[in-house]
């Protein structure tokens, strides 16, 4: 099994990842609420944000903190929701690749839901800061 090399491999473990999300039981239905059918706005956006957090590209310009706290102000975000992401998105980055960039994968992921589940824990009781 090789490693994350390029913007395609990120493009190809996104799309498999949320082909898992779609169909999960625990976080499918928050996709699907905010989301819908046309995927065709997201999908682009997190091939952005994830070339960015892996090879330092630029090209994501978005605030996924204050994204989330939007989002917890309308499907209020659990500690199984985080839970079961960082679960898909490991296995997926597990069944297709393996290496240094997909350690770090996982690993950023890892960072990012803590950070993000504690700002919009902090968003709730109003004590936010961006």
């Amino acid at each position: 099994m090789r490693d994350i090399g390029n913007k395609d491999d990120i493009e190809l473990l996104v799309d498999a990842f949320y082909n898992k999300v779609r169909k999960d039981d625990t976080i499918g239905h928050i996709f699907q609420q905010i989301i819908g059918d046309d995927w065709s706005h997201h999908l682009p956006v997190m091939y952005s944000f994830w070339n960015t957090v892996l090879f330092g590209e630029a090209g994501y310009y978005g605030n996924p903190i204050r994204t989330h706290i939007a989002l917890d102000k309308q499907i209020r975000l659990e500690e199984q929701h985080y839970n079961r992401w960082l679960e898909l998105w490991t296995a997926t980055v597990d069944n297709m690749y393996k290496g240094e960039i997909a350690d770090r994968a996982k690993e950023r992921a890892k960072a990012m839901l803590q950070l993000i589940s504690m700002k919009v824990e902090l968003a709730r009781e109003g004590k936010s800061i961006l």
